[in-house]
């Protein structure tokens, strides 16, 4: 009987220590995959970073609940930048050497994109990036994928739609004014624009720059005014842009055409905050609730985020930013499990070669990590009634003027105000 005992003991005592051995392996398969990435949560870019992260969580959610990628859990590590390009580079480093995150997106906005771009070069890490406009053009790094749709020649394809609109009117327009932030995305917003205006062989007659912490902009519009030009391409930011309208109306702006690069004119508090001065103005965009752009899976996506946004003091519609933070991950996440691991290289061999399926319709990337085509929508506010935010929920609203394939009606001409 102590025999059979012993024999016992030393069984239990084997398969005990069998299990612990296979216990690392089992731990390890089921360890969370982790993507890190930093944004903009306080700050002057706040607003749509917290939008774009509800969106991100949103996908993270329904990867999960499928199963998460390569059967791991998918797991975010994130830092506030607070819209400080300088806090940039050190949350990245943090991101790779300290969390040891498997996988990288980017940043909201050109500024915050372009300061993170050496640290993962030097890490030869993949990058999805999230409307980041010509940031990759200095370094032309080859694992940069651009989710905004700007195009293969993003600084000029940004603006190329407006000044074609403006050109296909009789009899055509001659003058332009340009007037930019003197931030990275204005400029180089405006050094496209004054590019696609000299190739439309428009006179440039005023062509200046302001610094970010302008609050009064009367005193730039009655100097533009003062050129008399027949169009004003505007790059600014959103209170820029705020100001900028306010002005226009105030000043009497008798342009024949007027916007361009203004953002903050695609967020719904802004739209209600501007109601009818928004009317006529024709700005760049990336999806409107127009019929043209009922792409599968947008409006179930849009669904859940305003489900999500209540509460949250951030665009309650979630039209313009959110769909693309959830679609650059659904690139992401569709390369992953096409190379069956996280292989950076084979990441962006994927990516380079494949057309992805997504909320914002189908993507093709350029040798250049941009979009292969341009869709940089051009549209133009109609008919806003004052202060009612329901009226930018559905179409008719922000008509798309171009490109021509998503078009859902004709531009109004000239502008008035």
């Amino acid at each position: 009987m102590d025999n059979a005992r012993s024999f016992l003991r030393a069984g239990a005592f084997a398969l005990a220590a069998a299990s612990a051995s296979l216990l690392p392996l089992a731990t390890q398969a089921a360890e969370p995959l982790k993507i890190g990435f930093s944004m903009a949560l306080t700050g002057g870019l706040a607003g749509a970073g917290k939008a774009a992260l509800i969106g991100m969580e949103i996908w993270r959610d329904d990867v999960n609940k499928k199963g998460g990628l390569l059967g791991r859990k998918v797991e975010f590590v994130y830092y506030d930048d607070a819209t400080q390009p300088a806090n940039v580079p050190g949350l990245y480093t943090k991101l790779l050497e300290v969390d040891k995150v498997d996988l990288l997106v980017s940043a909201y906005g050109t500024n915050l994109i372009a300061p993170a771009l050496p640290i993962v070069m030097r890490k030869k890490m993949v990058l999805p990036s999230l409307f980041g406009l010509a940031a990759n053009e200095q370094f032309k790094y080859d694992r940069y994928f651009q989710i905004m749709p700007a195009g293969p020649s993003p600084l000029t394809d940004w603006s190329k739609g407006f000044f074609e609109l403006a050109m296909a009117q009789n009899p055509k327009p001659k003058t332009v004014a340009i007037v930019a932030a003197d931030a990275e995305f204005a400029l180089n917003a405006a050094a496209g624009a004054r590019t696609n205006a000299q190739k439309a062989g428009l006179k440039i007659v005023y062509d200046k720059t302001y610094p970010p912490p302008t609050t009064d902009f009367s005193p730039i519009v009655r100097a533009i005014q003062a050129t008399n030009p027949d169009i004003v391409f505007v790059g600014s930011y959103p209170p820029d842009s705020v100001g900028m309208v306010k002005a226009a109306n105030e000043v009497g702006l008798k342009a024949k055409l007027f916007g361009g690069g203004m953002v903050g004119l695609q967020f719904a508090s802004i739209q209600k905050n501007l109601g009818p001065l928004l009317n006529g103005i024709v700005n760049y965009d990336f999806w409107v609730p127009e019929p043209t752009l009922d792409f599968p899976g947008v409006k179930e996506f849009l669904g859940k985020y305003q489900e999500a946004a209540k509460g949250k003091g951030v665009d309650p519609y979630g039209h313009y930013l959110p769909p693309f933070a959830y679609a650059y991950l659904q690139v992401l996440g569709q390369s992953v499990e096409a190379t069956k691991g996280i292989d950076q290289g084979k990441l962006a061999a994927h990516m380079r070669k494949s057309t992805f399926d997504t909320v914002v319709g189908k993507v093709k990337f350029g040798k250049n990590g941009e979009w292969a085509k341009t869709r940089v929508l051009q549209v133009q506010f109609r008919d806003v009634q004052k202060d009612n935010l329901e009226q930018f929920a559905g179409p008719g609203k922000r008509v798309v003027l171009y490109p021509k394939e998503w078009k859902s009606g004709d531009l109004v001409y000239p502008y008035k105000q």
